[in-house]
């Protein structure tokens, strides 16, 4: 073999044998540790271009529900409206449909039903001593008027665990079919598990046209948390 082939021959073997060295337990150590410190560099790179990305997709009333988009004014039927006026005092199931539009979520079409009443003037009178929960409370506070010109509209939601609760007429009071909580007609809790009152919404007259927002406060609680407009 020419002296100049055997020389590569041994540089090349001398070279993968330095990979295969695996060096002194110093050498070992610096390695792990830039390995360990490329992928935390990596990792927290990776968590700052995801946690905005993932904020994005969720939705707003979920984030911030005070600011959500999705606190649209629906109108409400006005054969309801007149049928709710006609009868004071007794309550009304109200069915209502709005585009719910919320953070970078194309619009949806939603359908609630909400129960109104118009309540009687002595019921107006005595509506905040018998909804002490609504007026003296902080945490259970609303933000709104829970009555406007007489008219209450109550979530249809039950706040024990979120089934719907109906209007018995025989009783004179809404019963909810799952737990058995019962609420008089300006919704104080008679009676059953529900850790509050009923649910006012907030409730507007506009141009001639009876309008409602749709609220979903959270279940299960004293307190009233928004959980979303949808």
């Amino acid at each position: 073999m020419a002296p100049s082939a055997q020389r590569k021959g041994n540089v090349a073997e001398h070279e993968a044998q330095a990979y295969k060295d695996p060096g002194t337990p110093e050498e070992q150590s610096r390695r792990q540790f830039l390995a360990n410190a490329t992928l935390a560099v990596g990792g927290v790179i990776g968590l700052v271009l995801t946690v905005p990305l993932v904020s994005s997709l969720i939705p707003e009333s979920l984030l911030s529900p005070e600011k959500s988009a999705g606190g649209v004014w629906a109108d409400l039927p006005k054969s309801d409206i007149a049928t709710l006026t006609s009868k004071p005092g007794e309550p009304v199931k109200i069915n209502f449909n709005f585009k719910y539009a919320d953070g970078y979520l194309p619009p949806a079409d939603d359908t609630q039903f909400v129960w109104g009443v118009k309540l009687t003037p002595e019921q107006d009178q005595t509506f905040r001593a018998k909804r002490p929960d609504l007026f003296n409370v902080p945490s259970m506070e609303i933000k709104y008027p829970a009555v406007t010109m007489s008219f209450v509209m109550f979530s249809s939601i039950c706040p024990h665990l979120g089934c719907r609760y109906q209007w018995v007429g025989e009783q004179k009071r809404f019963i909810c079919p799952c737990h058995g909580s019962q609420f008089g007609v300006e919704g104080a809790k008679l009676a059953g598990p529900a850790p509050r009152g009923l649910d006012p919404l907030p409730f507007r007259e506009k141009d001639g046209q009876a309008q409602v927002t749709w609220i979903q406060y959270k279940s299960g609680q004293a307190d009233r948390l928004i959980v979303a407009y949808s």
